[in-house]
């Protein structure tokens, strides 16, 4: 039975961790691109993005729509790492960083197809992953560190 609880757990923690780091990373691409937004010879389309989040939070629904549009492209990636994660206790948060990025560069090819080969794109690649790099980390801070459905063995004295 400890062991049902001890999964059961670890499952929920995934799952919480999950949703925070999306949430996380959605602001973490706002300030990103609001902060290149302000370099010179910086697209014009940059500053449009450091705007947008203003009518999500004017219109929830749209704030909404976005953050479950982000769950749905990048779940089923997020679900494999953190499986692999679990399973063999990866506990290193750099390899929950690089997971991130992954999963935020593969969703934001899913959602644009062409991006990799379009030049232009290259930037939002990078600001995406870097976003999947800071979403990473709170995963880790939240169920990454103790990653690992097999519980820890104790020598008993």
């Amino acid at each position: 039975m400890a062991v049902v609880k001890h999964v059961s757990k670890r499952v929920l923690m995934m799952l919480a961790g999950y949703l925070v780091a999306v949430l996380v990373g959605l602001f973490a691409v706002v300030a990103i691109y609001a902060i290149l937004s302000s370099l010179p010879n910086a697209p014009e389309y940059f500053s449009v993005v450091g705007v947008s989040p203003i009518a999500a939070v004017l219109v929830p629904p749209l704030g909404m729509f976005i953050y479950f549009l982000t769950i749905i492209l990048t779940g089923m990636q997020t679900l494999v790492f953190a499986l692999i994660a679990e399973f063999f206790s990866l506990r290193n948060a750099l390899l929950h960083m690089m997971f991130g990025a992954i999963a935020a560069v593969a969703g934001f090819a899913l959602i644009w197809p062409g991006a990799s080969e379009n030049p232009e794109r290259w930037a939002d690649m990078g600001i995406i992953g870097t976003a999947g790099v800071v979403a990473g980390l709170v995963y880790w801070l939240i169920a990454g560190r103790d990653a690992g459905f097999r519980r820890p063995h104790f020598e008993r004295a």
